[in-house]
């Protein structure tokens, strides 16, 4: 490969980089080209973008990045594939699908500002929430006291007022 097609292929490895705020290091080497497809179909459908990338292109990309990704270096070995997403729970769903066929390995990760290496953080990136959802949460739970207090006024308003009515209908 000529340098200039490696540093055109870096180049646009570290655009992908720069546009998804997360993205997992995969062996799908593995698979079949039936099981290979459908991985691209479900990752389409999910607003993932998979590539297969050279491992010593793919370090170079990260190297030119302001961030330090050197906790991922000792991952890149063998065939990687990585799957780009800007939901960061959303590729460890899908490889969790595939997980009892044993392919494709979760090498590495990087979601939500941290890195994940190894396969046993599959079910850690299954279950991690984005900023999102944790906003969510939190102003669920905030509501939660205020939505009490008035429930209770609403309810003890009702009652009060049948108390009130049904005394008023024994005097007579």
């Amino acid at each position: 490969m000529k340098k200039e097609d490696k540093t055109a292929i870096i180049e646009q490895i570290t655009a992908t980089l720069k546009e998804y705020s997360h993205f997992y290091l995969t062996d799908i080497s593995s698979l079949n080209a039936e099981k290979t497809s459908e991985l691209r179909r479900n990752c389409y459908k999910n607003d993932i973008k998979l590539v297969v990338v050279k491992n010593t292109l793919l370090k170079k990309a990260l190297e030119s990045l302001d961030s330090d990704f050197s906790p991922l270096y000792d991952s890149m070995k063998g065939s990687t594939s990585l799957m780009f997403c800007n939901t960061g729970n959303t590729p460890a769903k899908i490889l969790e699908t595939y997980k009892k066929q044993g392919v494709p390995a979760l090498k590495a990760a990087y979601v939500e500002e941290s890195f994940y290496v190894g396969a046993d953080q599959l079910d850690a990136l299954v279950h991690i929430k984005s900023k999102n959802e944790l906003i969510a949460d939190v102003v669920a739970l905030l509501q939660s006291p205020a939505k009490n207090v008035i429930s209770a006024l609403q309810s003890g308003g009702n009652t009060l007022h049948g108390v009130l009515k049904t005394l008023s209908e024994r005097e007579q």
